[in-house]
C-alpha cells in the first residue's frame, strides 16, 4: 500500500537531518521539527482522552514527561496512537489467493555476545540481533512487517533493518548476489537483500527508550562531540569532588573510584570492625570466611557480626533515616599513565564533608520504592533502602544530577534522547550497587545481574572512570549501524494484550517472552525509570 520511493527516502533520510522536507506517515513536513512537533501535538491531544489512559499497562507519569520521552509517531513512552496509521503506510493488504510456504528453520542458532552494537546497552536479558537475523531472513521478505510483543531493548527492530545490510548478512554465512538474492550455504534462494519494518511493543518504559534509541538515525559524529562536552561540563562543575593528592603530598590527581566498606560489631567486644580492613586477603583479591577480630582476636564470620548504622534526618523525607555506617577505606587514581592507591587521607575526608553539606540536586528522584520482591527480602531490606535516592551516595547523587542534567540541556531531540542513552547507562555503576572486585581490573558494571544487591564493599566510581571507555564503544558500534539506519520501526509501551493492531497486519511474529517471575523486571527497571519520571504500570 505505501509508495516505494517515499519509503526509501524516508528509510535512508541521513541521520539527525532537520533541514529539508520530511515524510513520516504520508504527511510531508517542512523538516524533522516540524514532524516532531506535528506528532508531539497530536499526542498531547491524545493523552487528555481519559478513555486512552484506561488501556491496559499505561505507564505512570505526567503528560508532559511523557512527551519529554517521546519521539512520536516512531516512539510513545505510552500505547502508541500511531500504529494503525504505521501498518496502513507499510503495511501490504492480506492476499489469501498467494501461497506462503517456507522450511522450518531448523538449524542450531548460536551467536556471540561480543558484537559492538549488541554491547551499546546493556540490560537484563537480550537475544543477540544476529540470532533473530536468521529467523527473520527466513520467513519474510523486505518491506514485510515484524512484530515484537516483548521487545525489551529492541534486538529484533535492530534485526531488521540490518536485513538491509549485505556486509552483515554475509557475515552471517549467508552468500548475497548482486541482485540481493540471499541464499544458504547450499545455494539454495532464501530471502532478499531489504530492511524490514518493526513494531516493538514492551510494558517498560526503560526498555522502549533504548528499543527507540536503537531504532533511530543518530548522528555519531554530533552526538560524539555532544557527549564529551558533557563529560568535560561535569568535570569543569564537580570535578574538585575527585581530586586527591599523591604520595607525593603535592600533585593533584583525578580518583578513578573509592571504596566504601561497611562497618560492624565484633559479637565477642563490640570492637568497630571496617569489614574490608579485616576480611579481604590482599594476595588473592578474595573474602575469608573467617577472620580476627583486630580488638579481641576472635574469630568471626560475617553472619556472626552486628552491622551498624548511622541515623540522621533525611534530606529528602525530613525523617530519621537509618544508614549502613560505611567509610572511605581505599582511593584508586590515575597519575599520568600510571594508577595508584592509597588510603585516604585528611584532605579527601574534608572533600567528603564538603560534599556533604552540599543542597541535595533537584534532579535526584524523590519516590518511595513500591511494593516489591527485593524490597522484602536480601540486602535491600537489610540495609534499610526505602526510596529511590537511598541507591546513591551523596557524591554519586551530584555526578549523576549533573550528568542527567547536561544531557536535558542539548537542543536537539534526537541527540538528546541519545545522551540520556548514555548517561542511563551509568546509573548502576554509580551506585551502591556497584560492588568492589579487587579480583577484575575494571571496577565499572560491578552491580550484581538480575536482582538489587548491596554489598559490604562498594566501588564509587568517577563519572569519567565510567563513561569515558563506553563512549568510545558507543561511537563504535553506532558507526557501524549508521551504514542501515533508518525509521522502520515503530516502538509503543504497554501490555501486549491490549496492542492495537488489526487482523491479517503483521507479517511475521518473533518473540522472546520475559521468564516468569525468575527476573523482576519491573523492580529492576525502576531505578532507570524514577530519572525519567516514565514508570512501568
Amino acid at each position: 500500500m505505501s509508495d516505494t520511493n517515499s519509503f526509501t527516502y524516508n528509510l535512508f533520510q541521513k541521520p539527525g537531518q532537520t533541514n529539508g522536507s520530511v515524510e513520516c506517515l504520508g504527511l510531508t513536513f517542512e523538516n524533522d521539527a516540524a514532524r516532531r512537533a506535528y506528532f508531539l501535538e497530536k499526542l498531547r491531544e491524545k493523552l487528555q482522552d481519559p478513555e486512552f489512559r484506561k488501556i491496559a499497562g499505561f505507564t505512570l507519569g505526567k503528560d508532559d514527561d511523557i512527551l519529554a520521552l517521546s519521539d512520536p509517531p516512531y516512539y510513545t513512552a505510552c500505547p502508541n496512537p500511531f500504529l494503525q496509521d504505521f501498518i496502513r503506510v507499510y503495511g501490504k493488504p492480506y492476499d489469501p489467493t498467494v501461497h506462503y510456504h517456507k522450511e522450518p528453520f531448523a538449524a542450531d542458532v548460536s551467536e556471540g555476545k561480543s558484537d559492538p552494537i549488541y554491547n551499546a546497552h546493556s540490560y537484563h536479558t537480550k537475544v543477540p540481533h544476529k540470532a533473530i537475523m536468521r529467523y527473520i531472513l527466513q520467513y519474510t521478505q523486505p518491506g514485510d512487517i515484524v512484530l515484537d510483543g516483548f521487545c525489551g531493548s529492541g534486538m529484533t527492530g535492530v534485526a531488521a533493518q540490518m536485513c538491509g545490510d549485505p556486509i552483515t548478512v554475509k557475515g552471517l554465512g549467508y552468500l548475497v548476489d548482486k541482485d540481493g538474492l540471499i541464499s544458504d550455504e547450499r545455494g539454495v534462494p532464501l530471502s532478499q537483500i531489504g530492511a524490514r519494518h518493526a513494531v516493538l511493543n514492551d510494558l517498560s518504559p526503560a526498555a522502549t527508550f533504548i528499543a527507540y534509541n536503537y531504532s533511530v538515525p543518530v548522528n555519531v559524529d554530533a552526538f560524539h562531540l555532544a557527549a564529551k562536552k558533557v563529560l568535560t561540563d561535569v568535570a569543569d562543575e564537580l570535578g574538585w569532588m575527585y581530586e586527591t593528592l599523591h604520595t607525593d603530598g603535592k600533585t593533584i590527581c583525578r580518583i578513578n573510584y573509592t571504596v566504601w566498606s561497611e562497618v560492624f560489631a565484633c559479637p565477642s567486644c563490640s570492637h568497630e570492625i571496617v569489614f574490608t580492613e579485616e576480611a579481604l586477603d590482599k594476595t588473592s583479591g578474595h573474602l575469608r570466611d573467617e577472620f580476627a577480630c583486630p580488638n579481641c582476636k576472635a574469630l568471626v564470620t560475617k553472619d556472626g557480626l552486628e552491622l551498624l548504622f548511622d541515623t540522621s534526618i533525611d534530606p529528602f523525607t525530613g525523617e530519621l533515616a537509618k544508614r549502613p555506617k560505611r567509610i572511605p577505606w581505599l582511593i584508586n587514581y590515575t597519575l599520568g599513565k600510571n594508577k595508584y592507591e592509597k588510603k585516604p587521607d585528611a584532605r579527601d575526608l574534608e572533600v567528603l564533608r564538603r560534599v556533604d553539606g552540599l543542597s541535595i540536586p533537584k534532579e535526584i528522584p524523590l519516590l518511595k520504592l513500591p511494593p516489591m520482591q527485593m524490597g522484602r527480602v536480601g540486602r535491600v531490606k537489610t540495609v534499610g533502602i526505602t526510596h529511590i535516592h537511598d541507591f546513591f551516595l551523596t557524591r554519586q547523587m551530584h555526578s549523576l544530577a549533573s550528568l542527567w542534567r547536561h544531557a536535558h540541556q542539548y537542543p536537539d531531540l534526537t541527540t538528546r534522547n541519545f545522551l540520556l542513552f548514555f548517561v542511563e547507562q551509568a546509573i548502576w555503576g554509580l551506585s551502591v550497587l556497584n560492588r568492589y572486585s579487587p579480583s577484575h581490573f575494571s571496577q565499572v558494571n560491578r552491580a550484581l545481574s538480575g536482582v538489587f544487591y548491596v554489598a559490604s564493599q562498594i566501588s564509587e566510581v568517577s563519572p569519567w572512570y565510567n563513561l569515558e571507555n563506553k563512549l568510545d564503544r558507543l561511537v563504535k558500534a553506532f558507526q557501524e549501524k549508521s551504514r542501515f539506519s533508518g525509521r522502520a520501526s515503530i516502538v509503543t509501551t504497554q501490555n501486549l494484550g491490549n496492542l492495537a493492531l488489526a487482523a491479517d497486519s503483521i507479517d511475521y511474529i518473533f518473540t522472546d517472552p520475559p521468564f516468569g517471575e525468575n527476573i523482576y523486571y519491573s523492580d529492576l527497571n525502576i531505578l532507570v525509570e524514577s530519572w525519567h519520571k516514565v514508570r512501568t504500570a
